[in-house]
This record gives structure tokens, C-alpha cells and sequence, in this order.
């Protein structure tokens, strides 16, 4: 759901078999040529996903490509970002590419269930419902949600949204926590829309990360907006995997890859580059 505000990839839809229209997946491919993932991940279930990407010499990452910091595109167009960078690394680790596919956040883990994407690079928090349907790798960042407001606003904590109206990517953590809080969540694109409906009067709130706020503020300075609560507990950062014994190695593959970049302070770095502070780890 951490800014480039103005800057939106347009994507094409991927024309899916019909096996797949059928089951409603909305899944895109960057448009922005290099980063644009040429091939399709195995829908799994033959072989092993680790030698399939070996093989094909690529891993197919997907992700919104909207998202600052964790995941956009610079001044020059180039796709970049914590998310982007961190996945780079690990594809780099395993000896291929990394070739991303972008889309709308409700259409990417559609696209990584049908076998479409090998995992998804978008700050995927790490939920109990999550767990029941993919396997998570080790967190790569630890991450704090917050209510973002207007600055007149009388919400002080995340009981307040009682009975409020929210607006977040359906399907999001942000969503499910503001309804769990009782607020009213309206269905979004992105963040940038949820900034455009707060301004206008048209929502009382919206959740993000806390980075992606500051990241909008440094950008916006004159923006009347607060943090009016924040979670009490830093949600973790991982990358989903398929539940099924084809991603096992996979999983155990960039496990190494994320211990290693922890260890030899390529995740701090990153971190620190793109959000300003370290959040690569729970301290």
C-alpha cells in the first residue's frame, strides 16, 4: 500500500488463458522495457521452481511499481525502490536476472497463485491469513502501520476509526485493519488516491506505513496531514511463496540470499537509502 507522486506506469493487462480469465486473474507486465518480465513463472506442481528459474535464467518478481519508497520509478523512468533493490540482490544471489512485472496490488497475488509470478516485491506484510495459503520468507523488513489524517483531525487512535471511512487497496493489511477497527474501507488503486480522497473531505482517514508517509511529506512539505495513531507492533516484511513442495528449495535459497545481505549490511544500506533509517531489522 513507504513519493512519486505524478509519475504512474501505465500497464497492459496480460491476456490470460481462459482456464485463467476464468478464475478472474488481473495480473500486468511493466511496460518500461528492460524491467518488464519477458517469461511466465510454472503454475507449479512439476519440478522444482528453483531449477525452473535457474534454467530460464530469470526470476519474475511482481509489483506495483507506484509505491515510494518501496517501490517506483525515478526521474529517469528506471524501476526502483527498497522492494526492487532488495529483489535485485537476491536474483543476483541465485546466479539470474530479476525481471518485474507491474501491476494493481489486487491483481499480483492472483497473478503469483496461478503461477504467473515467482514472488511478489511489494512490502508484503506477513498476516496468520497469509500463512494459511503461502510460505513467507524471513522478514527483510520490519515496518509500522499509521492512521493518516487530515490535521484538524480529532482521530488519536486506531479505536477512533470506529465508525469512519477509510480508503486502501483491497486486499491490504491497512484495509483489514481499519475494518477490524470498524471503520468503513473504500477500495483504492494506490496511495496517491488515497491522499486525493482524504484532501477532498471524501474519506476521515487512511492507513500506510509509516515511511511512506514521511517519504510523501519530504516531498510535500505543505501537505496539511499528521500521523494521528500508529500500531502498536512493527508488521514483517517477506516475500510470499506458493505453498507447495516446488518452492521448498526456493524458499531455503533466498533465506541464504537474505542472510547474507543482512550479514554483509547490504539491507541496511538499502534501507537507509531509500527510507532515511534502518528498518531492515527488529531492533
Amino acid at each position: 500500500m513507504a513519493y512519486e507522486m505524478n509519475r504512474r506506469l501505465f500497464v497492459a493487462a496480460f491476456a490470460g488463458l481462459a482456464g485463467v480469465a476464468a478464475a478472474g486473474l488481473v495480473g500486468c507486465s511493466g511496460s518500461n522495457g528492460s524491467d518488464a518480465g519477458a517469461g511466465s513463472a510454472s503454475a507449479g506442481g512439476s519440478g522444482d521452481l528453483l531449477d525452473q528459474i535457474r534454467e530460464r535464467g530469470e526470476m519474475i518478481f511482481a509489483t506495483e511499481g507506484t509505491w515510494s519508497p518501496w517501490t517506483f520509478h525515478d526521474d529517469s523512468g528506471e524501476l526502483t525502490g527498497y522492494d526492487i533493490e532488495v529483489a535485485r540482490g537476491i536474483a543476483e544471489r541465485l546466479g539470474v536476472e530479476a525481471s518485474f512485472a507491474e501491476g494493481e496490488w489486487d491483481g499480483l497475488l492472483a497473478g503469483l497463485d496461478s503461477g504467473r509470478y515467482d514472488t511478489m516485491a511489494n512490502g508484503v506484510s506477513v498476516t496468520e491469513e497469509r500463512e494459511e495459503k503461502y510460505d513467507f520468507t524471513e522478514p527483510y523488513a520490519y515496518n509500522r502501520i499509521v492512521v493518516i489524517t487530515m490535521a484538524d483531525s480529532d482521530i488519536a487512535s486506531l479505536d477512533d476509526l470506529a465508525g469512519k471511512t477509510t480508503a486502501n487497496t483491497l486486499g491490504s493489511s491497512y484495509a483489514a485493519l481499519a475494518e477490524a477497527h470498524g471503520a468503513t474501507n473504500t477500495g483504492v488503486d494506490d496511495f496517491n488516491q488515497t491522499i486525493q480522497l482524504l484532501e477532498a473531505g471524501r474519506i476521515d482517514a487512511t492507513l500506510n506505513d509509516e515511511v511512506v508517509f514521511y517519504d510523501y511529506m519530504s516531498q510535500h512539505p505543505d501537505a496539511n496531514l499528521k500521523i494521528a495513531a500508529e500500531n502498536d507492533e512493527p508488521t514483517h516484511v517477506a516475500f510470499p511463496l506458493r505453498k507447495e513442495a516446488a518452492t521448498e528449495s526456493l524458499l531455503a535459497a533466498m533465506n541464504d540470499a537474505i542472510a547474507d545481505m543482512r550479514e554483509d549490511g547490504t539491507l541496511s544500506d538499502l534501507s537507509n537509502e531509500f527510507f532515511g533509517m534502518d528498518i531492515s531489522s527488529n531492533d
